[in-house]
């Protein structure tokens, strides 16, 4: 293709994939197949590949990530982005209220609510209708820059037809789904999960490798144009319609309040529907809908006078940290984990919270004896938030890392202030493997739990992995032991039996490689069908299949050239598990499902949920954890809950298990 010509199809297709994202990511309305669009994309990075001097930072294929830097760039802001104050009650809005009324000499004030995402406030600079730099807040002064990390959000624009210079400040979050789907890949890999969305949002936004938050499932609302004025507009909420014109997502939860009644009225509201939404909100935020008054309502040092965040009262309790414990698991990794007087959180009783790493600890100023505010995090994990320490009698006393494994008395070595036991032998390290592999996700071997690996391996039956395959020579002496009747043995032995027949994918992730998650491990069993022609696969050629970064390549080549891991696949080749990829690539175009976004809700008789999910991927459907516009069927069991709710509020259609199993047919086979 001659250049010219190479030009003017990059500008179609560019133009094409700025369409199409908007589309799909602000609309919420796709034109397209996804596979048209990963057509067209692959065609872009061909053409830019050949002819680099075409590749603009504009480029649909910039949002990929790719860029690794040293550091991120300070940049100052042109003005302070401010924090906002706090009400906390009627009482103070409606103080904020009597305020904005009696400097602006009126009876009633027409404000906007807008909810408050929980996420990492960022600053967009756009120049000749390009985005030039992405900011974090920092101190409010100066700011990083973030722009390789958030160009790789789909929805937010690298240009757009306002030439004049303007900012817009908005707040980057990882929607709830993205955190589910990142902590199940993460606990899958064997890293500590994020406790919240924001934590997870604003480590993603801060990685130095953009290819890594460009997988993390990012997205980011845009509330307030900073010049405004300078662009015509003077009201904030028009503002905002100029901002949904230009191709930013704003967050339609908004609406334009007349007075303080309807303020309130709209507190009340959405105390009631923040769970049901896509995200996490902290608050609520109402401002002065008439621009031209900010400056006659001004500015404390901190805060805008016009503007003030309403924050829902928090899910919080108090209880006591009587001690702090260390655990190992299969890495090696050390994780101090916090024993507290039991004490019950939104329905559940804990009595335990993990606590990350030293430095976590060290930052929070925990000390043993502590009182401590703990919340459940992502309404899911128990997180201990702060000391109290004004409760503090001087009993309190300071954890102290250990320099020796818990368990097997090795000296722990630090690494990126994470300590490991880098012991194979170290008991914890192997009870953990075994563990893991025998977990659903992996070789699936029922009634293998925590328990019943532990007395085993404590009874000295098993000492690693393949040794679960030679558990039939110790069925007599298994029997000696409490709990253990002849049935019992059958069972485990039978379900050890069965699992040497599962594809190559269970076992592939069951081996526990650094790095590789279950879904990684499917899409190798994919591309290499046999575990001996991945063992050979190099760090280059693995670079080349999607979603397969250079540290994970380099992960998996070190495994299969470790001594120790060869003996380990040796014998479980001897003992007859199946080494090759069972699945089909083939599916049925014809399937009800196939193309179809699923979401599945409340309690299946039929099927359990990851049984169901797996199944229908398998026929081309793809399984969503949340109900949205793009959501086509809700499958919906017993008790099911707000998901059903949404479902029929946006007319999506609703299934229930009878009509499933006639869609499935003879599929469960």
């Amino acid at each position: 293709m001659e250049k010219e010509q190479a030009r003017l199809r990059i500008e179609e297709l560019t133009e094409k994939l700025d369409r199409w994202n908007y589309e799909y990511y602000v609309l919420d309305n796709p034109s397209v197949e996804d596979a048209e669009y990963d057509r067209v994309m692959a065609e872009l990075i061909m053409l830019e590949t050949e002819f680099p001097d075409f590749r603009y930072k504009t480029s649909p294929s910039q949002r990929v990530g790719g860029a690794v830097l040293d550091a991120f760039e300070k940049i100052p802001h042109k003005r302070l982005m401010l924090s906002l104050g706090n009400a906390f009650n009627e009482e103070d809005i409606r103080d904020f209220d009597r305020k904005i009324r009696m400097i602006l000499h009126k009876s009633s004030v027409t404000y906007t609510g807008e909810v408050k995402i929980d996420g990492l406030g960022i600053s967009l600079l756009y120049d000749q209708g390009v985005l030039q730099h992405c900011v974090t807040r920092g101190d409010g002064n100066v700011g990083e820059d973030v722009t390789s990390n958030i160009i790789t959000i789909p929805s937010v624009p690298l240009k757009v037809s306002e030439k004049r210079p303007f900012e817009v400040r908005g707040e980057v979050y990882m929607p709830k789904a993205s955190l589910e789907r990142l902590n199940q890949i993460r606990e899958a890999n064997g890293e500590p999960l994020f406790a919240n969305a924001r934590n997870a949002a604003a480590g993603s936004v801060r990685q130095l490798d953009s290819s890594i938050a460009a997988k993390r499932g990012l997205d980011g609302f845009w509330y307030y144009l900073v010049n405004a004025r300078e662009l015509g507009q003077h009201i904030h909420s028009q503002a905002l319609d100029y901002l949904d014109e230009l191709g930013f997502r704003t967050n339609h939860e908004r609406r334009v309040l007349h007075g303080v009644e309807e303020v309130l009225d709209y507190i009340r509201e959405y105390t009631e529907k923040r769970e049901s939404l896509p995200y996490d909100i902290d608050g609520l935020v109402f401002k002065v809908d008439d621009i031209d008054a900010y400056d006659l309502l001004g500015y404390t040092a901190k805060t805008p006078k016009w503007a003030i965040a309403y924050k829902f009262p928090p899910l919080e309790v108090r209880t006591k940290l009587l001690d702090i414990f260390l655990t190992v698991g299969r890495t090696g990794r050390i994780t101090p984990n916090a024993v507290l007087e039991p004490v019950r959180v939104q329905g559940s009783l804990v009595q335990r919270a993990t606590l990350n790493n030293e430095e976590f600890i060290k930052e929070k100023g925990l000390m043993i004896g502590d009182t401590v505010v703990l919340r459940k995090a992502a309404d899911v994990i128990p997180e201990v938030v702060a000391p109290v320490k004004e409760k503090r009698t001087g009993e309190e006393r300071p954890f102290v890392m250990s320099e020796t494994c818990p368990e097997c008395g090795q000296p722990l070595t630090k690494v990126q202030g994470l300590h490991y036991c880098l012991n194979r032998e170290c008991p914890s390290r192997k009870i953990e493997s075994i563990i893991h592999f025998a977990s659903r996700d992996a070789m699936d071997i029922e009634g293998m739990g925590d328990k019943v690996v532990e007395e085993l391996f404590g009874e000295g039956f098993i000492h690693d992995i393949p040794d679960l395959y030679n558990l039939y020579n110790h069925a007599k002496r298994i029997q000696e032991l409490d709990g253990w009747g002849q049935k019992a043995i059958d069972n485990m032995l039978s379900a050890i039996e069965r699992s040497k027949g599962q594809s190559l994918e269970k076992l592939l992730f069951g081996l526990g490689i650094k790095e590789v998650g279950l879904k990684t491990a499917k899409v190798l069993s994919r591309r290499y069908k046999n575990l001996d022609a991945l063992a050979k696969a190099t760090e280059e050629e693995l670079i080349q299949i999607d979603d397969i970064g250079a540290i994970m390549a380099k992960s998996i080549v070190e495994y299969f050239a470790d001594e120790h891991h060869q003996n380990v696949i040796s014998r479980l080749r001897e003992a007859g598990v199946n080494f090759d990829y069972l699945g089909t690539d083939m599916i049925d175009t014809s399937s009800y499902f196939y193309g179809k976004t699923v979401v599945l809700t409340g309690t299946l008789t039929h099927y359990g949920r990851s049984e169901l999910t797996e199944l229908l991927e398998g026929i081309g459907a793809k399984v969503s954890s949340s109900v949205s516009k793009k959501t086509d069927c809700v499958i919906a069991g017993s008790e099911a809950g707000s998901k059903l709710d949404k479902a029929q509020a946006l007319g999506i259609q609703i299934m229930d298990e009878e009509e499933l199993l006639s869609h499935l047919g003879n599929l469960r086979g």
